[in-house]
Order: C-alpha cells, then structure tokens, then sequence
C-alpha cells in the first residue's frame, strides 16, 4: 500500500484491511503530514522513503519487503485512499489460489460504470485508446490500482517509472510476457476526497505518452 500524505484516513483503510488479512505493508512515500504515526500505530508493517520518489517506486519497495517474508505467497496492491473494497480482494484471491490466472485485475468497467465520474472515465478510456498493450491484452481498465499477483509474477517485477507511469509499465510487462492475465469486476468507491487525489486527462495521455518514446529509445 504506498502512502502519501494519508494522515485523514489511513487508520481506517488499514484497520479495514487488518480484518480479513493480517499482513499488511504499507510504504510510507515521504509523507510531510503525521501518515507515518498513524501506520505504526495501526499494525501494519511501515516501511518509510526519506523523500517522496512516487508511487511506482513505493510499489517496489513493498513489494521487495512483502517477497523477503516468509510463506509469502500472493501480493496485492491497494490503494490508501479507502476506494478499494477488501470483498474485491477476497474475490481476487480466490481466482489465483485456485490457478486460473497468474495476474488479476480489478475493472470497474466490466460492469456497469455509472459510478464512475466522467472526468475519471474519459481519463481511463483515453489511456486505454493510446495502450498497445492494453488492447493486446484486452483489458478494460489497465490503471486500476487493485492488483493480485502470484509470487512467481511478483518476483519478476522491476518497476522503474517511479511515478504514476508505473501503471503502463506493468501492463507492458504483462504484454510482453506469456502471463494468464484476468480482470474482475470490482467497485471502486468514490469520494470527494479520494477523487481529489486523482490524475488529470492530459497527465494519462502524458504517461502513455512518454513510455511510447521509451519503447522507442
């Protein structure tokens, strides 16, 4: 779970998730507000970036730490927001622990979307339009932050966009892999806070964008 400046709610999203797992780990991105002290009082694992790197880059390091555990088997990222649902998650797990997938997605597009705010929509169907790797593998909603990965994936992740391309970059190793990927329906709910964090249109075409000239380079 990578935190940033999450003082408002991150107890609650932690202690939400403490109900049904007891293994969380959540990465504190140089936050500049007290969202560290509220982690370490919550339970989870804290784990703290001197400065603020972005949240690619605090995926990797949750996901370094998560590995090194023992019995670790399946990895999820969540967002610190509180729009995700653990119901979702459960969901999740169930597909991989029974091996049907190695990579599960969260969309809120499989069904239906009317929740979801139009700025949100058209931010989403635009970085899917200009997704090659999207589209190659179907996916409806590439940069929904709730993912389940099993352990052989986790290990093969390297995130280098340290900031919110990280999402294209995992749908790029996901194209690029022969990797059984699977979305679910999940709900995401939206508030005046959470929405408040999100990506503007021009910074999704912005990302795509640039991991385009990447490819290229």
């Amino acid at each position: 779970m990578p935190v940033f400046n999450e003082e408002t709610v991150i107890s609650d999203v932690v202690a939400h998730v403490l109900e049904t797992f007891p293994n969380v780990v959540c990465v504190d991105d140089g936050s500049r507000d007290g969202s560290a002290r509220r982690i370490l009082d919550s339970g989870a694992h804290l784990l703290r970036h001197p400065i603020n790197l972005g949240q690619g880059a605090a995926l990797q390091t949750g996901l370094s730490y998560a590995l090194a555990q023992p019995g670790a088997e399946y990895f999820v990222t969540f967002d610190a927001d509180g729009q995700h649902r653990v119901e979702d998650v459960v969901r999740m797990l169930t597909v991989l622990r029974a091996k049907e997938a190695d990579v599960v997605l969260g969309s809120r597009f499989l069904e239906s979307a009317v929740d979801v705010p139009p700025l949100k929509r058209a931010v989403l169907r635009t970085v899917a339009l200009f997704s090659r790797p999207s589209r190659k593998l179907g996916l409806t909603d590439a940069h929904n932050g709730l993912r389940a990965l099993n352990r052989s994936v986790a290990e093969k992740i390297d995130i280098t966009q340290a900031g919110m391309a990280h999402a294209s970059e995992l749908v790029d190793f996901m194209a690029r892999s022969d990797l059984r990927v699977r979305e679910i329906p999940v709900t995401i709910d939206y508030t005046e806070y959470s929405l408040s964090k999100g990506q503007s249109l021009l910074n999704g075409i912005n990302i795509v964008f640039d991991l385009a000239l990447r490819r290229r380079g």
